[in-house]
């Protein structure tokens, strides 16, 4: 669901994310980007873009520490 906000209110998509830096930077791109879609309709995506791909990460990095405390915690898997 945090998908389809970051496509259509990036900056809101990455405030509900905790990312309030990347969620300024989107909101002062936007405005950019509404200006300079007269030239290409393509550049609306370019913030919704930089939303899904930081959210992506975000979750992946904590996807990646959540394994991390777990091997610390129960040690490395056997084998």
């Amino acid at each position: 669901m945090i998908y389809v906000i970051a496509f259509f209110l990036p900056p809101l998509a990455l405030l509900f994310n905790g990312q309030p830096f990347a969620a300024i930077f989107t909101a002062g791109l936007l405005p950019t980007c509404l200006f300079f879609r007269l030239l290409s309709p393509a550049v609306w995506l370019i913030p919704s873009a930089i939303a899904i791909v930081a959210i992506a990460v975000r979750n992946d990095s904590r996807r990646h520490q959540e394994m991390v405390d777990a091997v610390k915690r129960h040690g490395p898997p056997p084998g």
